[in-house]
């Protein structure tokens, strides 16, 4: 697969239709940075006129995972992927439109060059940083990924 917004968005509807249903989107990709976005909206809303925490968590586990696929791809190597675990920190009600950043690309690149030399299984925490239309940070999620290599 290319690493492109629209290819990933593509991923999305068939792979993971419950974000993409929820209006998540990846708006770029780059080897270290990946940035997708979220607008409140009746799908995707809570009780209290924001974002659901789970909407959110999609949104930015989706930056993290594209740029463990795009490291990957790039590797050349069968390498599997999975989350291990995750953590949140919501700071104020996500209203309108979220954007949320990763920024760990060379993280993940070094980590996959690490399985891919010694053969053994690493773990990583990448962070996503959701903010506002006035720059106010509304989540910060993180999530740990392990990967190694297919036998």
């Amino acid at each position: 697969m290319e690493f492109s917004p629209a290819k990933l968005n593509t991923f999305l509807f068939f792979k993971l239709p419950s974000a993409f249903w929820c209006g998540v989107r990846v708006k770029s990709i780059s080897p270290t940075i990946c940035v997708a976005t979220v607008k409140h909206r009746w799908l995707n809303q809570n009780p209290f006129n924001s974002i659901y925490f789970a909407v959110q968590a999609m949104a930015a586990e989706l930056t993290t995972g594209a740029l463990v696929m795009y490291q990957i791809k790039k590797s050349k190597k069968n390498i599997s992927m999975l989350v291990a675990n995750n953590k949140g920190n919501f700071t104020k009600k996500a209203k309108g439109r979220i954007t949320f950043t990763c920024s760990d690309g060379a993280i993940i690149e070094e980590a996959i060059q690490k399985t891919i030399a010694t053969g053994e299984g690493q773990t990583l925490w990448l962070k996503s940083i959701g903010v506002d239309a006035q720059g106010d940070v509304v989540s910060e999620m993180d999530f740990e990924w392990s990967v190694r290599l297919k036998q």
